[in-house]
């Protein structure tokens, strides 16, 4: 039985990392959803865009790394919510990388659901997210 309550002892900063770490996924989802000159769940709900679905996909994943090397490596809370807007402002960079700087037609790539954008796009943002998680280490 100690065991076990040794074990739950970390159920409440669980908890807390957990919850924050949805909260600043919704909190992306909506910022990337704004910042994008396209309509995401328009492309993927109704249009049935896989261009718009991996690149999306891969913002997501990209973030989500980048936050679990947040969590991972924070010393707290606060610490924690500080490096979650770092990974979110840096998956906002990499959008704006792929957009302007790799693919200057990538809005009109994606709206056409070429899938070849939408693959770029997700994997710059996977690999700007796994670069963010693991230059957390400090």
């Amino acid at each position: 039985m100690q065991m076990l309550a040794h074990s739950l002892a970390g159920i409440a900063p669980f908890a807390a990392y957990f919850v924050l770490s949805l909260v600043f996924l919704l909190l992306f989802k909506w910022i990337y959803v704004i910042i994008t000159p396209y309509d995401e769940w328009k492309l993927i709900k109704e249009d049935r865009n896989t261009a718009a679905a991996i690149a999306f996909s891969g913002a997501i994943l990209g973030y989500s790394v980048a936050i679990a090397g947040a969590a991972k490596n924070s010393v707290n809370v606060v610490d924690f919510i500080v490096w979650a807007v770092v990974a979110l402002i840096a998956q906002l960079i990499a959008f704006a990388i792929v957009r302007f700087g790799l693919m200057p037609k990538l809005i009109e790539r994606i709206n056409n659901a070429e899938i070849s954008a939408g693959i770029v796009l997700a994997a710059v943002s996977l690999c700007v997210g796994l670069l963010n998680a693991a230059c957390m280490s400090y």
